[in-house]
């Protein structure tokens, strides 16, 4: 059972609220949607979650050779996951060096795990991930 909120959080440790990576893990390969980062929230199942959980995602990368699209998500799990957040597919134009940000409200958190995807439309060759950040804050 989580221990419940307190009102007074001096000297409470809140770093299971707010959580980041900044490593990247693998970068899309044609255009196939491709994980680039991952959360692992630490003592999920020990965190009260009253609200849900507040997402930040935001990625810099290289569009790979005839990409016209970049489509940035936050999906629980893994790529076949429930969609927490997505941009849609803005436009980018291959070979040039792109930035994008996405943000997301988990109110029905039932997993620890998060990623961050991206997905390069008619990209022909590989894009490459460059820097990324990903932050949960557990309300």
């Amino acid at each position: 059972m989580p221990e419940p909120i307190k009102s007074n959080v001096v000297f409470e440790d809140l770093s299971a609220r707010f959580q980041s990576t900044q490593t990247v893990a693998a970068s899309p390969a044609l255009a196939a949607e491709t994980i680039i980062g991952t959360l692992t929230l630490a003592g999920f199942g020990d965190t009260a979650v009253v609200s849900g959980i507040q997402f930040d995602g935001w990625a810099a990368f290289t569009v790979g050779t005839s990409g016209v699209s970049a489509t940035l998500r936050i999906r629980q799990t893994n790529v076949a996951g429930t969609v927490v957040a997505t941009t849609g597919a803005l436009t980018v134009t291959a070979a040039s060096l792109v930035q994008i940000n996405v943000q997301g409200f988990d109110a029905a958190p039932g997993v620890g795990v998060y990623v961050l995807t991206l997905q390069i439309g008619s990209g022909a060759a590989a894009s490459t991930v460059s820097a990324l950040s990903l932050q949960g804050i557990v309300v």
